[in-house]
């Protein structure tokens, strides 16, 4: 028996197993690319999107407000012990 005759037999490949984590990653960023399909859900997602940006901006704006009226109390009240003096 020779060798050669045995390499000379073709050897099938197999691809490698993906980890289930890295395929599920992958198709998260394929399903991000494509995006939502329709028309009416890209300005549904727009829309949302935009409320929810309004909304934040309207809690900062009453969170700097409440912060500013408990500072004109803090200093009102401290104004007011010093009087006497």
């Amino acid at each position: 028996m020779s060798c050669a005759s045995v390499s000379s037999v073709p050897t099938e490949r197999r691809e490698a197993k993906k980890n289930p984590k890295t395929a599920q990653r992958d198709a998260k960023r394929q399903m991000q690319q494509v995006g939502i399909g329709t028309k009416s859900q890209q300005a549904l997602k727009l829309q949302h999107e935009e409320k929810r940006l309004e909304g934040r901006k309207k809690n900062r704006e009453e969170k700097q407000a409440k912060a500013e009226r408990l500072f004109l109390l803090k200093q009102q009240k401290r104004k007011e012990k010093h009087r006497g003096r």
